[in-house]
């Protein structure tokens, strides 16, 4: 079956906007992001000799330009590679001998990163600069034409690559059918059209930044405002202008706009709702936006399904707060305890997911795949429990859980707690080692109006928690180090 979404677009709506650059103003409709879409395609076969199922991996900043790479892809079935421009040129290279692309787009502020990669050739890799112009010049002309491929649902588009605890990073296979079923699950959920605009801070080598709303706003012919590098001010200033409809934040970005001077002066009327996903939303922050006419939407995802698994309707938010709502609409859950059998209502278990979103393995990698799959079930590694209404909630990660004295420990449960101190403002909570515990907690704290004591802190603990679970220690830092996507790095603090 061919899936050239642009190509559809350029048909129903050619003049509307499909993408465009938030700093440059450089915008496409869906006739000329089509057309050409259309050129790179005949480029890339014609004179690189790219074929379905070669690799294309790109460095560079996530722009209109970029986008448009997904219409190539489908097209002609090749494999998009987007990797993070914030990894060191020893990562890069082992990512790039991993997928093996047989080319490489690089915008020139990251070809150093290809330093340590001693295999390349010069023919192997062109400049963004080159791409983007092949884009542009047949955009302008609109005479490009390319007979797309048909292409079957279990055929990746992207391989993204996930980092662990430990080990080299695992290529999640992200197939076209993913991408369909996941487009269709999100419009349902979210209610998504035609006449949605888009504003996307999210980078590119992230599941969240392709697939939570842009390829599914493209796939209902909606259109994408693109922001490649995150600012407050800026951001705030583009939802209105812009008109957007529909945003999606992890949590610090959502508390960095609520303390810019601006956050009460903007005019959020088109802003339908602003959907937040990585970890849960302070009640307080929830709160703030609702007062400024914005709905919170919260859910769950992940790379190597969906993403978009679970979500919970904005009126929700207050009344069942911490929840991650109910699955999507074609998604099968289910939760699976210690002992391998269901869990029941309030009882831990490990979510499972089945259904057309789910990944077909890890690229090259089939010992994770077989450790990831069961009988067409994805073990996500997240620990969940369900309530007498059927919400669910994430308790944490089964990487992130210690054992004290024997007891498990899941960070996230005390994190909660120490949250709701007044005078805390971030925590994360990691297991270290101990001689007559063998783990325990160690916290990292940051206090609202700068450096405080402690010692009233652990006192809150011991009155809200079990003993067990009460941090043995606590560290206080001015900022709590951040992943690419804004999430609190655990993997540098552990």
């Amino acid at each position: 079956m061919k899936c050239d979404w642009f190509e559809k677009w350029s048909t129903y709506s050619p003049t509307k906007l499909a993408v465009k650059n938030i700093g440059t103003g450089q915008g496409y409709d869906y006739k000329s992001l089509n057309h050409g879409a259309n050129a790179v395609a005949t480029i890339l076969e014609k004179d690189f000799n790219l074929t379905k199922g070669d690799r294309l991996l790109i460095l560079g900043d996530f722009d209109a330009e970029y986008v448009a790479l997904l219409g190539v892809a489908q097209k002609m079935g090749i494999i998009l590679v987007p990797l993070n421009y914030r990894l060191s040129a020893n990562e890069i290279a082992f990512l790039v001998q991993n997928s093996d692309p047989s080319l490489i787009i690089v915008a020139e502020e990251y070809r150093s990163l290809l330093k340590e990669v001693p295999q390349l050739v010069a023919d192997k890799v062109i400049s963004f600069t080159q791409y983007s112009d092949w884009l542009l010049s047949a955009a302008k002309a609109q005479k490009a034409q390319y007979n797309s491929k048909p292409l079957e649902e279990n055929h990746p588009a992207f391989i993204l690559y996930t980092s662990g605890t430990t080990g080299q990073p695992k290529g999640a296979i992200y197939t076209h059918g993913m991408m369909l079923w996941n487009s269709i699950n999100t419009s349902i959920r979210l209610k998504i059209t035609s006449d949605d605009i888009y504003l996307n801070v999210m980078p590119p080598f992230h599941t969240g930044g392709w697939n939570v709303l842009t390829a599914p706003i493209l796939h209902f012919g909606g259109t994408l405002i693109m922001m490649p590098k995150f600012d407050s001010e800026h951001v705030l200033k583009a939802l209105e202008r812009e008109k957007v409809s529909i945003s999606m934040l992890v949590p610090t970005m959502v508390r960095m706009l609520s303390e810019c001077d601006d956050f009460r002066k903007i005019d959020f009327s088109q802003l339908r709702y602003m959907i937040v996903g990585g970890e849960a939303l302070p009640i307080q922050l929830i709160e703030q936006w609702n007062e400024q006419g914005v709905p919170i939407r919260q859910g769950y995802g992940l790379t190597e399904c969906g993403p978009n698994i679970t979500s919970l309707e904005a009126e929700d938010a207050i009344r069942k707060r911490g929840s991650i709502g109910f699955p999507n609409f074609y998604v099968d859950t289910k939760l699976v305890n210690e002992e391998g059998v269901k869990a029941g209502q309030q009882e831990k278990g490990e979510l499972w997911i089945k259904g057309p979103i789910v990944t077909t393995g890890y690229w090259k990698n089939a010992k994770e795949t077989e450790k990831a799959i069961v009988d067409g079930w994805f073990k996500t590694g997240d620990i969940l429990i369900e309530d007498e209404d059927g919400y669910l909630y994430v308790v944490d990660r089964i990487k992130n859980m210690y054992i004290s004295g024997g007891e498990n420990v899941y960070p996230a449960e005390v994190e909660k707690c120490i949250l709701k101190h007044p005078e805390i403002k971030e925590v994360c909570v990691v297991g270290v080692a101990h001689d007559k515990w063998g783990e325990v907690g160690k916290a990292f704290l940051v206090f609202k109006n700068g450096q405080r004591e402690v010692s009233d802190l652990t006192a809150y603990c011991i009155k809200n928690l079990a003993k067990y679970k009460v941090p043995k220690y606590f560290e206080v830092m001015k900022e709590l180090p951040k992943n690419d996507t804004g999430k609190i790095d655990r993997k540098m603090l552990r």
